[in-house]
């Protein structure tokens, strides 16, 4: 058994393949797989009799409240609440395939609960005190309260050091005066998550999390935005003027909302997983039904070979990120307290690979693909957001590296001074790193050293391991070389991170990929796994050839000319080479 607070991914950044996290690869239990069929079977049951309703509360950009209702009914609000407050329990796990099936219907609805339990109540379920939780589970487990987060504002996204909103502290009370942006279920909820300035130390402000509900005096919320897709999921401004909170609705300590917007949004990570891949199923499933009936030249379009391409790709992408969804619910089900870059890199992979998915299924249906009478446009307007929202993929692959490198630098043995402190500022609003002190030791591609190889995985596997093996030495030398080479300037080098980030990416679901198949081996025999093992070799040659590249770069590349460049097209604020 793994200790609890090792990291899979720190561990690798130092050459070290701490595979009795991952392996072996985690199953439901007897019970819960029983439990989770009969809630997926009604669940079923209940969205396709909606199925053109979809379609039409997409083009009208709404969702009937009738309909919400019949969500809280079948108990859709109370998935992860523990069942003594009356909800169903369930395990990160088991709620990630929940919200896949949901997905697999229709995006606005899964965002819609998703919202509701991933993040908006999800800081009571981590930070509640008793009484907080005995209030306000009931109520929530039903759907009486309907939960949103409340983070976003018109100046303040990634960056959530500029939060304005305020809170004064005025006797037992505090009062709350600020804005909230692009609020999932800001139109209909009634139980906020509130994060609001509090002070600030040596211009380094504090953030507090408080409980708002709209029955407090003040709270009220704007018209329903007209977005590009989610559009029948309810997504408003939340005012806050003047609103009094009792002391007893602070969430957490005060002045430790980062910590609480950090535990939340990585805790609840995988309801977002879970409904990429419910996502990419769906889109599977269309294109291949669209593939085998669509004719051209007087032959099935699945006949082609660029349009096998596109499918296969589409299997190999879904595969993989189920495997590191799960892998990630299973970290947190088992208890490790240390899961947050493998979180992040579950949400990156994610939703680049159904935005992929989504792109490649349009282009198989051509033209059809481009009307509004069919379901690819929708379900690629729909897939755009999930790279932006819950942290930008180009925010979380800084925090993937700078993380990595932080535990890196914690643990190596000799101290260098010039990089003492450098991870005390935040990375927007998900950089909150701890102290950094960076040690040197020499890190040699090909040395020999503990805890280098897998060592329990099937005869069948052994190629992808020492690929695996090997962009692990690789790895960890390069962080080594990046730390040296940029010192207390690496939090600027985003380029350099941004490279590190992709092959950390990479890494951690080939891993993932390899637990998975290697459980399916062990399980059924290598000639039954063989589709899966034939998965696992197209990924393996993918992340070879896709960490060598971004390797080759670490020293020699042409960041400082596309910087330049750049900087020429904003000086001029536009295109400087018209013919015209």
């Amino acid at each position: 058994m793994a200790d609890a607070d090792l990291s899979f991914m720190s561990s690798l950044c130092m050459g070290l393949i701490e595979e009795s996290i991952l392996l072996p690869y985690p199953t439901l239990s007897p019970e819960r797989r029983e439990t989770l069929q009969g809630v997926i079977g009604s669940l079923d049951q209940l969205l396709s009799s909606h199925a053109e309703d979809f379609r039409k509360w997409d083009r009208a950009g709404e969702m009937p409240l009738e309909f919400v209702e019949q969500l809280k009914d079948f108990g859709l609000f109370g998935l992860v609440i523990p069942e003594e407050y009356g909800g169903l329990g369930f395990d990160s796990a088991s709620y990630a395939r929940t919200l896949q099936e949901i997905a697999k219907h229709d995006a606005s609805v899964a965002v819609t609960v998703g919202a509701h339990s991933s993040i908006g109540m999800r800081g009571l379920l981590l930070f509640g005190t008793p009484e907080q939780k005995q209030r306000y589970f009931p109520r929530l487990a039903t759907g009486e309260l309907l939960a949103a987060f409340a983070l976003t504002e018109p100046g303040a996204g990634s960056d959530a050091a500029a939060i304005r909103t305020s809170a004064v502290k005025q006797g037992d009370e505090w009062v709350l005066n600020g804005d909230k942006l692009w609020i999932t279920n800001g139109g209909f909820a009634n139980f906020f998550t509130v994060f609001a300035r509090t002070g600030e130390t040596e211009g380094r402000p504090h953030l507090t999390a408080f409980i708002v509900t709209r029955d407090m005096p003040g709270v009220s919320n704007g018209p329903h935005e007209d977005k590009m897709g989610l559009r029948a999921s309810s997504t408003t401004t939340v005012l806050l003027d003047n609103v009094r909170v009792p002391e007893a609705n602070v969430l957490g300590e005060v002045n430790k909302g980062f910590k609480v917007a950090m535990a939340i949004l990585n805790s609840g990570r995988t309801g977002l997983g879970g409904g990429a891949i419910g996502g990419m199923k769906k889109l599977i499933q269309l294109s291949t039904k669209y593939a085998n009936e669509r004719h051209t030249f007087g032959k099935p379009i699945k006949d082609y070979g660029l349009v096998k391409m596109k499918v296969a790709q589409m299997v190999v992408d879904c595969y993989a990120t189920e495997a590191t969804v799960e892998m990630v619910a299973s970290l947190i089900d088992r208890g490790f307290t240390d899961y947050a870059v493998e979180a992040a890199i579950s949400k990156v992979y994610g939703t680049e690979a159904l935005w992929h998915s989504a792109d490649e299924a349009l282009q198989i249906a051509g033209g059809n693909g481009y009307m509004c009478e069919f379901p690819f446009e929708r379900m690629l307007r729909d897939a755009r957001i999930n790279r932006i929202f819950e942290g930008t993929n180009e925010i979380l692959r800084l925090f993937i590296a700078l993380t990595a490198m932080n535990d890196v630098g914690s643990q190596l043995q000799e101290l260098s001074q010039s990089v003492r402190g450098i991870f005390d500022d935040p990375i927007k609003g998900f950089g909150l790193m701890r102290s950094y002190a960076l040690k040197h030791v020499g890190l040699v591609a090909g040395i020999a050293r503990p805890k280098s190889r897998f060592t329990g995985l099937e005869p069948p596997l052994s190629e992808a391991a020492a690929v695996f093996e090997g962009a692990t030495r690789h790895l960890a030398a390069a962080v080594d070389r990046v730390l040296r080479k940029h010192g207390k300037h690496i939090i600027g080098k985003q380029f350099a991170s941004r490279r590190l980030a992709n092959i950390m990416i990479d890494l951690f679901v080939l891993a993932c990929v390899i637990s998975r198949v290697d459980a399916s081996v062990k399980a059924q025999g290598e000639e039954r796994a063989r589709k899966e093992l034939e998965i696992l070799t197209i990924l393996t040659s993918q992340v070879e050839r896709r960490v060598r590249h971004n390797f080759s770069l670490v020293d020699i590349n042409d960041d400082e000319l596309l910087k330049g460049l750049a900087d020429h097209a904003f000086a001029a604020e536009g295109y400087s080479w018209d013919n015209l």
